[in-house]
């Protein structure tokens, strides 16, 4: 799956603090927090990005989706999730049963 990004002038990204991410199960187009790749994110841009990301993954998001559209690592969603006290989803796929 590719997202695609809108590319905005500098100063609506810094007016805003937002760029403009993949639409979301909505149908609208998420607002996505402006992060650098591999950047360290500490203090209150730590916590309101974990209350954030908390709150589109019990709505249903995957954690490869957050990571795509905040442009982190799935390791780093995921820990940052499991920091702020989620309860994981399980993995998917079949599962295996007893043969009668």
């Amino acid at each position: 799956m590719i997202a695609w990004r809108l590319r905005l002038p500098c100063s609506i990204i810094a007016a805003t603090g937002a760029m403009i991410g993949p639409i979301g199960q909505n149908g609208r187009r998420d607002k996505v927090a402006d992060l650098k790749k591999g950047a360290r994110i500490t203090g209150t841009a730590r916590d309101k990005l974990a209350a954030d990301l908390k709150k589109k993954y019990e709505k249903g998001a995957s954690i490869r989706s957050l990571a795509e559209s905040t442009g982190r690592s799935y390791g780093f969603v995921h820990r940052v999730l499991s920091e702020s006290g989620v309860t994981l989803r399980g993995r998917g796929g079949a599962t295996r049963s007893k043969k009668k």
